[in-house]
């Protein structure tokens, strides 16, 4: 029997401040809020991955969490969280066991979200 179709791909986080959470995924890395529940907003991240954040008293273990951006353009990412005062830890650099290039920004509530490019993308031509 073929296993059924999973159609989209969601990750749901906490948040202790959901506005400020809001703007930082709105306005730094522009992705577009799909749906507002409330006390959880979603946010689309590729056509059908998507991360969430729910409000919650504590975000105890966000530095144990990573959310990937993987793009071809990856030192625009990187000037433009800097000009708009994103902290990073610092410039674009290889990591030759992964064969990425990234770095490492942090987002409102300690998650650290990294913006990577693969030398040779598993989904699409290299770049």
């Amino acid at each position: 029997m073929p296993y059924p179709p999973i159609d989209d791909f969601v990750t749901f986080l906490p948040t202790a401040d959901l506005e400020a959470t809001t703007r930082f995924y709105r306005e730094a890395l522009g992705l577009r809020l799909v749906l507002d529940q409330g006390l959880c907003r979603i946010f689309e991240v590729s056509p059908n991955g998507f991360v969430g954040f729910c409000e919650r008293e504590s975000c105890a273990d966000a530095h144990k969490v990573v959310l990937t951006l993987v793009t071809s353009e990856l030192e625009a990412w990187h000037d433009r969280l800097i000009e708009i005062g994103v902290p990073t830890d610092g410039p674009v650099r290889a990591n030759p066991t992964y064969r990425i290039d990234h770095f490492y920004a942090m987002d409102p509530n300690g998650y650290r979200v990294e913006v990577q490019r693969f030398h040779d993308s598993p989904w699409h031509s290299s770049t």
